[in-house]
Parts: C-alpha cells; sequence; structure tokens
C-alpha cells in the first residue's frame, strides 16, 4: 500500500484514534504503544492531516503538507474571539 492509498483509508474516526495515541503513547482502550507503533502512527497522522487539515493549528501539518506555526500573537488573538465558549468561575468570590 503506498502512502496515497493509506491517506485514503483513514476514516475521520480512524485519524482520531491514531492522534490520541501519537499524543498519549496509548491507545484509546489504554494499551502502550511501541515505539515502532508510535512512530508508524505518527506518520500516518502526518500523511492524514497534509491531506485533510485546512484549519492548522499551532505546529501542525496543514492541507497541502505545509508544517503550520502560529505565532504567540496569532494563537492570542485565536483564544481571545473563542473566549465567548469559556464560562469563568471565581472561587473566591462570595456572592
Amino acid at each position: 500500500m503506498d502512502a496515497e492509498q493509506l491517506v485514503n483509508a483513514i476514516t475521520p474516526e480512524a485519524y482520531q484514534r491514531l492522534l490520541y495515541a501519537v499524543e498519549t503513547g496509548k491507545w484509546p482502550e489504554g494499551e502502550t504503544l511501541t515505539q515502532q507503533q508510535r512512530d508508524s502512527c505518527m506518520q500516518a497522522v502526518m500523511l492524514y492531516q497534509s491531506k485533510h487539515n485546512s484549519e492548522a493549528e499551532h505546529m501542525t501539518v496543514a492541507q497541502g503538507g505545509e508544517i503550520s506555526f502560529k505565532s504567540k500573537a496569532e494563537l492570542k488573538k485565536q483564544f481571545h474571539a473563542d473566549q465567548g465558549d469559556i464560562v469563568r468561575v471565581n472561587p473566591n468570590k462570595a456572592d
């Protein structure tokens, strides 16, 4: 199987499992990956991202295979725009 066939065979659900495995070093069921499994998963994740990742996050592979880096200012701006979705709680404040 060549790289193109591999990328086309990865479903979004399989990608999420692979991404979790790469990030944590474990499969979602809890079994630890070997170094070879982790390396293979990382390659598959990067290939998938290079084809499907149109909203690249900080330090990811963007669509087309370009490595995408967002500056600290860009990330702050992105997080500031998303603050409407965040609930802030002040545990020290008495009502």
